[in-house]
């Protein structure tokens, strides 16, 4: 290789390092270096080679092309400046900092005081600088060929109305699988495992969501406690694959994963953290951002000195830069087109939202998204707060975006623990959540529901602990949510008593079946459908053990069996899953006695059983829905027209999924999901 820049007879606009063939062409965004110097590592990546100056300065991109510079070159910065953290500035050329835009990482991070661009410790804090080099300590990007075979694959583009997620974790799902061998538990290569995906395809899942795989941190202080960070909220690479998740660091695994998911028909959504980074606040290290240009990077408080925190990680991604969101979608852009995701949930989305304090559902980060034909086509979805002044917005985001509905999770467990007054609620939440979504032009499908997620209580543990028991994160029980709208039914945690064994069970297949019955776009928490238990832990995010991995030994094959079935009298029946608002003759609210619900009936505290009649203006089958959270009733069946007969197709109480007539009358068990379809004689005659 020859260690000299060359001149490209044509421009290179792109950031990071792209190889063209003959060689290399590198190029970093700072707005406020005074120099830039590419690092070349020997082949084992311990031995720094040579320091090489960044010739070009176009604007506030630095860049250069380097002959003979090809797949597998391992490369960091080191970048000069002003080192005045008062002003904001923190350069400091001893550190070797990451790429941004680094498509594969390195070596392993090994925490350290080097790792700051200050002395650790000093009575100055973080105006005191460093002069330790960091390079032994952190990783370096590795530069990549971006060829693979896709031939035979394609994009799914699933409408929203056929959609069912699947929240999953890599290894959480795969670490206990008895079918995949243990030296690909937990990588991508598991998950693309046959005996994962046979598992998903049967259960009817439509799209997998997946915890963060972008390369992140294990937090100083997790480490220093024996702990790792299990989530991965805490991003450093946003264009690389999680070293942890790759069997022999290839990055192709994970293309292989995708192309496997995709040929079983299943969507590929990446759960991405573009609201902050894990370098933390002006106190964390430096590893990446922080030393390429910490004022553009980063929101920064009026002081200058002090990051500005929305996120409660120390600090927020400045996306309101045009840089700085110019990466975040080429971010998003490049797993679109080189790696073949079928969509995004966004962390903590409000952030991302904020073009200077407050939130902007018409900001710079919606609009570019919108107006680009690459993101404007996939699968988007908001996490709707942060923890900033003003950070619940719930129903705030433009379309094309979908929003995790923590409301839906809340409202449908407390109508099933038999809390007063929750019909309203609950009757929002059966028609796609309207008061928060029925405005804008927004759709039917813009709630993604869920009764659990990787954060909070497993559906299991929802009926099996009444707090949460986090004594193993090492904080006290302090951390996680202390309201989870749980119920342990009598008894703290596990139990032989077979009576409660059996109401928790009714009430389990009850929350489920609500899940797939409601208008929107349901989500099912991966291990919730064979009874995953996290021993009432509800903050796994430390948790990289048998608390927060996926019980395979221990499966629910019934309870399995019971959501396979039910997902495919959802996906059966169009009018459970509408693109259009449920109104007025479309939907009949009706008491037990048949009747249509009052203004004064919705205002009955204690009244825990109602009946959902959808209207069908076709020849399909209406549909009645009958919810009892309560004690057992009867329930006087509503005309189902002319032409018709009730057919009562599915009970959750008995998980009966068995057809019958229907009477005029009839018993409605306790905590239990009833649906009733109403066919002509023109579709009974074409079900036969």
């Amino acid at each position: 290789m020859d260690l000299s820049f060359s001149k490209l007879d044509f421009l290179k606009p792109e950031l990071g390092a792209e190889y063209i063939g003959d060689g290399t062409h590198f190029a970093l965004f700072s707005a406020h270096a005074e120099r830039v110097d590419l690092c070349l590592f020997s082949d084992d990546g311990r031995e720094e080679i040579v320091r090489l100056p960044l010739p070009t300065r176009e604007g506030d991109v630095w860049s250069g092309f380097l002959p003979g510079a090809g797949p597998g070159t391992i490369y960091g910065y080191r970048v000069h400046g002003p080192y005045d953290p008062k002003n904001g500035h923190r350069f400091n050329p001893n550190k070797l900092l990451l790429d941004p835009y680094a498509k594969q990482i390195f070596g392993q991070l090994t925490w350290h005081d080097a790792l700051f661009g200050y002395c650790v410790g000093h009575e100055e804090a973080d105006l005191s600088f460093d002069e330790r080099d960091s390079a032994p300590y952190t990783v370096r990007a590795v530069v990549q060929d971006p060829e693979f075979d896709w031939e035979g694959e394609q994009a799914i583009r699933r409408p929203w109305t056929d959609t069912v997620i699947y929240e999953a974790h890599i290894r959480g799902l795969t670490l206990m699988h008895p079918a995949i061998p243990e030296h690909e538990r937990g990588t991508f290569r598991a998950m693309a495992h046959p005996a994962i995906i046979e598992h998903l395809s049967k259960l009817g899942v439509t799209a997998v969501e997946l915890l963060p795989v972008q390369y992140f941190l294990d937090d100083r202080y997790l480490v220093e406690r024996g702990l790792r960070n299990y989530w991965g909220y805490q991003p450093l690479g946003y264009f690389a694959p999680a070293r942890r998740y790759l069997s022999n660091g290839n990055i192709q695994e994970f293309k292989s994963m995708v192309k496997a998911f995709h040929a079983a028909g299943i969507e590929v959504i990446m759960d991405v953290v573009y609201n902050h980074t894990g370098e933390g606040s002006e106190l964390g290290p430096t590893l990446a951002f922080r030393g390429i240009d910490n004022l553009s990077y980063y929101r920064q408080s009026p002081d200058g000195r002090h990051t500005f925190d929305t996120t409660g990680t120390g600090n927020t991604l400045n996306v309101a830069h045009p840089m700085v969101l110019r990466m975040v979608l080429d971010s998003l852009r490049y797993w679109v087109t080189a790696m073949h995701v079928d969509g995004f949930r966004f962390d903590l989305a409000s952030a991302l939202g904020r073009e200077q304090i407050e939130f902007d559902r018409e900001g710079g980060f919606f609009d570019a998204i919108r107006q680009d034909p690459v993101l404007a086509g996939v699968k988007l979805i908001a996490e709707p707060w942060d923890i900033g002044d003003g950070g619940y917005q719930l129903g705030g985001f433009p379309p094309p975006f979908r929003e995790w509905n923590d409301r839906f999770r809340d409202d449908v467990r407390r109508y099933w623990r038999r809390d007063a007054d929750q019909l309203p609620a609950l009757a929002q939440r059966l028609v796609g959540s309207p008061t928060e979504f029925n405005h804008s032009g927004r759709v039917a499908t813009s709630s993604v529901n869920l009764v659990s997620a990787h954060d909070g209580f497993t559906l299991t543990d929802t009926v099996s602990f009444n707090e949460r028991h986090n004594e193993a994160n090492g904080e006290d029980n302090r951390d996680g949510h202390a309201d989870n709208c749980s119920d342990n039914l009598g008894v703290e945690g596990a139990t032989d008593n077979e009576a409660i064994l059996a109401a928790r069970s009714r009430r389990r297949r009850a929350m489920m079946a609500t899940l797939m019955l409601c208008q929107g776009v349901p989500m099912v928490l991966g291990g919730d459908e064979i009874g995953n238990s996290q021993r009432g832990n509800n903050n796994c995010y430390c948790q990289d053990n048998e608390i927060g991995w996926v019980d395979w030994p221990g499966s629910d094959q019934d309870f399995l069996a019971y959501c396979r079935a039910l997902i495919a009298l959802r996906l059966a029946n169009p009018l459970l899953r509408q693109d259009s608002f449920l109104t007025g003759e479309l939907v009949t609210w009706l008491r037990p006695d048949g009747q249509a619900m009052t203004e004064e009936d919705w205002h009955q505290a204690e009244q825990q059983t109602i009946g959902v009649h959808l209207h069908d203006a076709g020849d399909q089958a209406d549909l009645l829905l009958i919810f009892n959270a309560g004690v057992d009733c009867r329930f006087s069946m509503p005309g189902p027209g002319e032409g018709r007969r009730w057919h009562r197709v599915f009970d959750s109480a008995t998980a009966s999924f068995r057809a019958r007539d229907a009477s005029d009358v009839e018993d409605i068990i306790e905590q239990s999901a009833v649906v009733f379809a109403a066919k002509s004689a023109h579709s009974l005659a074409s079900d036969a």
